[in-house]
């Protein structure tokens, strides 16, 4: 709720209405201040009315109506930017969230949703973000191909993860290669990016050590990306947001 009220204060997002229990209310009311002197329209509903609209098994009794923001390929690509996160065909939402909050701690300068990857405003989604969803663009587009041609074009070099990778992000750091501008690409739970592989400019893979077969997808994205801009940072070539 801070972030989004944040948003429409910083003219990112807009929030239209704010529905409040009396209960929350008296527990933050520094929020329903901040809405009221931002111009929301506030409106008083019962515990049962707060639960019904948030969706959750234990709702906070505040929920706010947001307008969804739009953003093209070009707009968040522009400005060469130097570390993005790309999910495809990824089906569960609350990964998607995630991955969302984690790009949005690594610097990541845009989300991009291709595929048939779930809508990054599911209810799910955006309570798996924390917030995150305000921070950063986020563009959905069913065409895959058309976003790894749009990536290209502004200069990043598309790199999915894929446990079956022949080289590690280890050695690959080692070398130099994560310094370049990358589209970190991550693949759907079940099938990950085997369908995809002709259409990345590489792949890598999360170095194991110990006895797990494998990571899930939020985890091995917050990896990767983290590795990335670390490597980045530390060449003066990452985007970095105090």
């Amino acid at each position: 709720m801070r972030e989004a009220l944040a948003a429409q204060v910083e003219g990112t997002v807009g929030v239209r209405d704010l529905f409040a229990t009396e209960e929350a209310v008296q527990r933050s009311p520094e929020l329903y201040d901040a809405a009221l002197q931002a111009g929301i329209r506030v409106h008083g509903v019962t515990d049962r009315a707060a639960a019904a609209l948030s969706e959750t098994v234990t709702p906070q009794g505040l929920v706010a109506v947001c307008e969804q923001p739009v953003h093209s390929l070009d707009e968040v690509l522009a400005g060469s930017p130097s570390l993005v996160a790309v999910l495809v065909d990824v089906a569960d939402p609350g990964n998607a969230g995630t991955v969302v909050r984690v790009a949005d701690a690594a610097g990541c300068s845009a989300v991009l949703f291709a595929g048939d990857t779930v809508d990054p405003y599911n209810g799910k989604a955006v309570r798996a973000s924390t917030g995150s969803v305000f921070h950063l663009p986020l563009v959905r587009e069913r065409d895959a191909g058309a976003v790894f041609a749009a990536c290209r074009r502004a200069g990043l070099l598309a790199v999915g993860a894929d446990g079956y990778a022949a080289e590690d992000l280890d050695t690959a750091e080692m070398r130099g290669a994560l310094v370049e501008p990358t589209a970190w690409v991550f693949g759907s739970e079940a099938h990950g990016l085997a369908r995809r592989l002709p259409e990345l400019d590489s792949t890598l893979r999360v170095p194991l050590y110990g006895r797990a077969e494998s990571l899930n997808l939020a985890t091995a994205a917050a990896v990767c990306l983290y590795t990335s801009a670390r490597t980045q940072h530390r060449a003066g070539t990452g985007r970095y947001v105090k």
